[in-house]
């Protein structure tokens, strides 16, 4: 293995094919050339704003070709993008910046006045035939975006990789190098993030959509003869939820793999999903942005093992025990630990990880094992209910909510409550369609037995969960009117 800092990666890009594109977005495309010419400049506008080895820039830019080529030009300094969603409010990006104390930011006004910052759009000096190469540096952690947040607040994950890479080999057997990848998720959050820059320096080109749409990621699918894509179940059901016509007239012809993760699925929609696609295109991977474990499943093998996330891979070792630290037997619910060969694969900025001397780590998961090894997710520890001494996976109620024709997306949470301990509290995405809160309560309960059925159910027009297909439940929890208030 022959590994390269992503400054030479990117100018052996440009060397090796100057004018294929590497990128484009909804109103420009940049070839290998002019990626390896405008982070090079954009590095250089950067290192005089203070940026160095091993320094943290913070990017808060939208789905644009702009942002791969910041994103490369703080490689080029030594230095680590640290990108954080455009979703959080002043408070919270102040927190943040607080313990991250980036050198510089991109795309958004910095919270202190002591850190200086680049709007989105900003043009660099052009760069003199006299300036000489920039030295050849990488940074000794490659990334460090932020968790989720789904539990609480985000965390920065420092990745313990450094900024280096073998362009020659693929990243894993579901990201195969040369592809055309489609980026529809918010290259702000860790997943495409990843998968997104890995693809770039192993040789795809990116199409970027602003956000998901499920017409738009037809229509580019078609259009850029897309063969490989990343989804999140929220993304595939909404792709069902367009008229039947029109997903048997998309052209899926070019597409090879679709990967999904980012929250369990539920078995049905992907059933659904796999019919229309077809099974060997699908795969599905379990892991966090903390990359301490990786398991694996194609389309065809789960449909012998239906709601698996797989089975370990990349040295992975997986295991499922009690509160007390017990490895349950076969069938039993516990909280997932993931171990994987080698050194650990990344540090928290501020707080402490579940890592244990020996290497085990969780990511705060419940989930049980088959008999061949497969791992089935259940839920989140954290976001488990207790309503009258009954534990209820919000998940659970959330699938039964989406299978509602006017639901687009659904979230469910407990609510804390003098009788029962905790009730059960909804409040779904329709987008605008017309549809009564006893309609979709009594669809419920029809559908889960009364312990699991939520007391109330809020109706809303936009997205329950970003195009990551993350969302807080404690968030909406805290949004809850008071019982009683009106719902409808």
């Amino acid at each position: 293995m022959v590994r390269q800092s992503i400054s030479r990666v990117v100018s052996g890009l440009a060397e090796a094919d100057p004018h294929r594109v590497v990128v484009r977005d909804d109103t420009a495309t940049l070839t290998t050339s002019e990626l390896d010419r405008a982070s090079d400049a954009l590095a250089r506008a950067y290192l005089d704003l203070g940026v160095g080895q091993d320094s943290l820039v913070t990017v808060a830019l939208p789905n644009t070709v702009e942002t791969v080529v910041a994103c490369v030009a703080i490689w080029r300094c030594g230095a680590t993008p640290q990108p954080v969603s455009l979703g959080l409010g002043i408070a919270e990006r102040a927190e943040l910046e607080e313990l991250v104390r980036p050198a510089l930011v991109v795309g958004s006004r910095s919270s202190s006045p002591d850190v200086p910052w680049l709007p989105a759009g900003w043009v660099p000096p052009a760069v003199s035939a006299h300036d000489g190469p920039l030295p050849d540096m990488w940074a000794a952690s490659w990334k460090a975006p932020t968790s989720s947040g789904s539990t609480g607040r985000p965390k920065v994950v420092m990745a313990a990789g450094p900024a280096l890479i073998d362009p020659d080999v693929a990243v894993a057997p579901f990201l195969p190098r040369d592809q055309v990848q489609l980026v529809s998720g918010p290259l702000t959050h860790s997943a495409p993030f990843t998968y997104a820059f890995r693809g770039l320096l192993t040789g795809h080109e990116l199409v970027l959509l602003p956000r998901f749409d499920e017409r738009d990621t037809l229509r580019a699918i078609a259009e850029h003869r897309v063969t490989w894509m990343m989804l999140v179940p929220t993304m595939m059901h909404r792709l069902l939820r367009l008229p039947q016509a029109e997903r048997a007239a998309a052209d899926l012809s070019s597409l090879q793999t679709v990967l999904h993760l980012g929250a369990p699925c539920p078995p049905d929609l992907k059933r659904r999903f796999m019919a229309w696609v077809g099974a060997e295109r699908v795969v599905e991977v379990y892991a966090g942005s903390e990359s301490n474990g990786v398991l694996a499943i194609r389309g065809d093998e789960w449909l012998q093992h239906p709601g698996s996330v797989g089975r370990p891979a990349g040295g992975t070792t997986v295991a499922v025990r009690s509160p007390a630290g017990v490895d349950l037997p076969t069938g039993e619910t516990g909280q997932v630990w993931l171990r994987r060969e080698g050194d650990p694969t990344y540090r928290y900025l501020g707080t402490p990880s579940m890592r244990t001397d020996d290497g085990w780590d969780t990511i705060g998961d419940l989930g049980r094992l088959d008999d061949d090894g497969y791992l089935h997710i259940v839920d989140r520890v954290d976001d488990v209910i207790l309503r009258a001494g009954v534990n209820v996976h919000p998940s659970e109620v959330e699938r039964m909510l989406e299978t509602h024709p006017a639901v687009r997306s659904a979230v469910a949470f407990g609510v804390a409550d003098d009788d029962l301990g905790q009730r059960i509290e909804a409040v779904v995405d329709v987008a605008g369609a017309t549809v009564t809160t006893a309609e979709i309560l009594a669809w419920v309960q029809q559908r889960l037995d009364p312990a699991r059925c939520p007391a109330t159910v809020r109706i809303v027009d936009e997205p329950v969960r970003n195009d990551a297909g993350k969302t807080n439940r404690r968030t909406w929890a805290a949004r809850t009117p008071p019982r009683g208030a009106d719902t409808a």
